[in-house]
């Protein structure tokens, strides 16, 4: 393997800690759900509302919090299986901050435990700075300093 490789993991290369280059680790673990229990209740008795919240900021507030949950229940009453839908979104997350894990193990974790696979998503977003109540234009309007562009000056100088 030959770190000096621009872009290596686009090659399968991996460092020596046998993850590939750029990705990092959840801020919290598959099976730690437990360990906060309002959110692994919520994502059990109601995954439609956990859903829509994690949809509404990782598509960065082009969906809303309700037309993502309405879908997601919808698609849980019609063919039963919403893990069909939330692995997407587990992958647009993992994508966008450069998470571990894989196309396949995405669906595999949704199918396996919904609830698990719900309550680390949240809580990775949340670990991550969201408050997960307020949806992403609040978050923006938040933290306004965060979303805007740094100032750049025009021309030359010294």
């Amino acid at each position: 393997m030959n770190s000096s490789i621009p872009n290596a993991s686009v090659y399968g290369e991996k460092t020596s800690s046998g993850q590939p280059h750029g990705e990092v680790p959840w801020s919290v673990g598959f099976c730690d759900c437990l360990s906060d229990m309002k959110t692994c209740c919520i994502a059990c008795w109601c995954p439609c509302i956990t859903f829509g919240q994690i949809a509404e900021i990782v598509d960065k507030g082009s969906t809303s919090c309700g037309a993502s949950g309405a879908l997601y229940t919808l698609i849980m009453f019609i063919i039963g299986c919403p893990c069909l839908y939330s692995c997407f979104y587990r992958s647009k997350l993992r994508k966008q901050y450069k998470l571990e894990g894989g196309g396949c193990g995405d669906c595999m974790l949704h199918f396996c435990c919904e609830t698990c696979a719900l309550t680390q998503e949240y809580r990775e977003l949340k670990n991550r700075g969201f408050d997960m109540s307020i949806g992403w234009h609040a978050n923006v309007e938040k933290n306004k300093e965060l979303a805007m562009a740094p100032v750049v000056e025009k021309g030359m100088s010294r």
